[in-house]
């Protein structure tokens, strides 16, 4: 009974999207839902500063899915270990996601290891959110997905979980910085842009980490027989082919603003929500400004 709840709210939702587009342009300050499938976050990081939950919570307030999957490291248990940071936008993002399930999208909770605390309590169901260690995601076209955080295939956090938590102080420090940086961009109308993501791909070796890590998920997913996988943990939005696997990592809230969207007819994309506003704020800007008035080269002082 529950799948053809699910398969009529899905048939619901597309024809919510076909109406959409026969209705007449909206007034400027309306915006409908973005209507998906299925929807996969990860690396929210709630609890820390470097959480960007001002774009976090407008992006669940904008989409629509039948499922929704959060790919661990929803909120930092060891940054709240070691002193409380949780402002109210935080509580909105988490009543966000309740309501989501209490209005019937399937809410899925993968733990990681900076919320490795609700491991304890995977195969429960807690406010509506399933809470499992793994799962196998089967998408419109047939395909299935194994969706896992990704932790499990890091040798630092494996086995020098010391390590693990000396880079994370590293990476806060550089979150910080950051932060000052995108005030600065918005006090001089800028977009957001994250630091800690291009001094990352310039880095050597953390291309050489990242690309260790997608061969390495690639490879357990197709030793599990599976068509493609789904993860996070890295903070590196991607989709590609590796073998006969599809790798999809979602990316994160902390540098990227990113998720990974599958459609109604399966295909699957990174949804980059950051660009996405800016992109909205660039046309709504030369909306208001209209075309550039041309003055007559005789009429200039």
């Amino acid at each position: 009974m529950r799948d053809h709840d699910r398969e009529k709210r899905s048939q619901d939702r597309q024809d919510m999207c076909a109406d959409w587009l026969k209705e007449p342009i909206a007034p400027e300050h309306f915006c409908p839902r973005l209507a998906y499938r299925t929807i996969f976050i990860s690396d929210t990081h709630l609890g820390t500063p470097g959480c960007n939950a001002d774009l976090l919570y407008d992006f669940l307030r904008s989409v629509d899915c039948d499922t929704l999957y959060l790919v661990g490291d929803i909120i930092d248990g060891w940054r709240l270990k070691k002193g409380w940071y949780w402002p109210p936008r935080h509580n909105d993002v988490v009543r966000t996601v309740l309501k989501l399930a209490q209005k019937g999208t399937r809410v899925v909770f993968v733990p990681g290891n900076h919320d490795e605390l609700f491991r304890d309590y995977v195969g429960l169901s807690l406010g509506g959110i399933e809470i499992v260690g793994e799962e196998v995601h089967h998408t419109a076209d047939g395909r299935r997905l194994l969706v896992l955080h990704g932790d499990q295939f890091d040798g630092v956090v494996v086995y020098h979980k010391w390590l693990a938590v000396l880079g994370d102080h590293a990476y806060t420090a550089l979150l910080k910085l950051n932060r000052w940086v995108n005030l600065a961009r918005k006090l001089f109308g800028k977009p957001y842009w994250s630091l800690s993501a291009y001094l990352k791909l310039k880095v050597k070796n953390a291309v050489s980490y990242i690309g260790e890590f997608e061969r390495v998920v690639a490879d357990e997913a197709a030793r599990r027989g599976v068509d493609g996988v789904v993860c996070g943990h890295i903070h590196h939005a991607e989709i590609r082919r590796i073998g006969d696997i599809t790798y999809y990592n979602d990316g994160d809230w902390v540098e990227s603003c990113t998720a990974l969207i599958e459609h109604f007819d399966g295909s699957m994309q990174i949804l980059n929500w950051a660009e996405r506003k800016a992109g909205q704020a660039a046309s709504d800007t030369a909306r208001e400004t209209g075309p550039a008035s041309t003055v007559p080269a005789g009429a200039r002082a």
